[in-house]
């Protein structure tokens, strides 16, 4: 299975450089597996696609504003991107320049804080901080979000609200699950209302997700392991639904994996705590996901690979063409598909 089969072409206008002002007014193409019909839609349309015995499974992650800049002594920025937390002064990042020699020293505002790197690896190098207050929260302070690089602008003070869930309560992502994004607080009362259950688990989007794909056999990339928690009260309910032979919706990709790594052979999860590296690709046999709700992705990443996986290759190229035909806007701020 080449790499290159998973390619497509897509105008750089139609990458969404911001949000909409309204959340749940961005754009939803809804694909039918069995007919492989096609339907243009608003987000807020979801709820009648949801009926009162399914349930609908979110991703409660919390973007921490994982991105800062520092400098060398030589006066350089150096951009510094947090991916986990070793322990109380230690990190592993991804770091540009990549030049930066260990034991270097960076400076962060106005030397209250600086760091050193002192391993160099291709997982993430890891740096050490030092400073006169509390390092946690000096970080904190320096720290913006970090959106993706295709993302054209500098983050603002108001991405901290907007490129994050309105349901974000567990830190620890250093990306959104972004097919959440579009849900109101006001949509998701009224997806209560109809009747149809909704239940959370956690996944701290880590560089695992997006890692990019260096290999020409798609088989032969490993993906990077990310933490992951499924509460008692959300396999319940996922487990009382498959019983009833009703829809588990799965909102983003992050949310697929998890479910589809506890999940045993007959579909049924079991609460837990722990690591995934599942890599789903075409081919793969989904055992609890019936329905999943997820954005547009990039060519050649696991996330589209996911996806195909889930509706067949050939559908989600034909959805893609249409969906750049109609100039629908794609990646981490744009708008999102159902795929039924």
């Amino acid at each position: 299975m080449r790499l290159s089969n998973f390619d497509y072409q897509l105008p750089k206008e139609l990458i969404a450089q911001a949000p909409l002002v309204l959340r749940d007014q961005s754009r939803l193409l809804v694909l039918e597996r069995n007919s492989g019909k096609l339907f243009h839609q608003k987000f807020s349309d979801l709820v009648k696609y949801l009926s009162p015995s399914d349930c609908l499974i979110l991703n409660n992650t919390k973007v921490v504003p994982a991105r800062i800049f520092g400098k060398r002594k030589t006066g350089a920025k150096v951009e510094i991107l947090l991916l986990e937390k070793k322990n109380r002064s230690t990190y592993r990042c991804l770091l540009k320049p990549a030049r930066v020699k260990l034991d270097e020293p960076i400076v962060f505002n106005n030397n209250s804080l600086s760091a050193k790197i002192l391993v160099r690896r291709d997982s993430g190098h890891l740096i050490r901080f030092e400073g006169k207050s509390n390092i946690d929260l000096a970080i904190k302070k320096l720290g913006i979000m970090p959106l993706p690089p295709y993302i054209r602008r500098n983050a603002t003070d108001f991405d901290r609200i907007t490129y994050q869930t309105v349901y974000a309560e567990e830190e620890g992502a250093i990306a959104a699950p972004t097919a959440g994004l579009h849900f109101t607080k006001k949509l998701l009362s009224q997806i209560k209302e109809k009747g149809t259950q909704i239940g959370f688990l956690t996944l701290h989007v880590g560089w695992g997700t997006f890692r990019p794909i260096k290999t020409d056999e798609v088989i032969s990339h490993k993906m990077e392991e990310e933490k992951f928690s499924l509460p008692q009260k959300s396999a319940d309910l996922i487990n009382s639904t498959k019983k009833k032979n009703n829809k588990v919706f799965a909102v983003g990709t992050t949310t697929t994996r998890v479910l589809e790594t506890i999940a045993d052979d007959k579909g049924e999860v079991t609460a837990a705590k722990g690591k995934t590296d599942l890599f789903i690709y075409p081919g793969y046999r989904f055992k609890v996901v019936d329905c999943l709700l997820t954005n547009f992705h990039l060519p050649k990443s696991t996330l589209f690979l996911l996806v195909c996986a889930f509706a067949g290759r050939d559908l989600i190229f034909k959805a893609y063409q249409e969906a750049i035909k109609e100039r629908y806007r794609f990646y981490s701020y744009g708008d999102a598909m159902l795929i039924l």
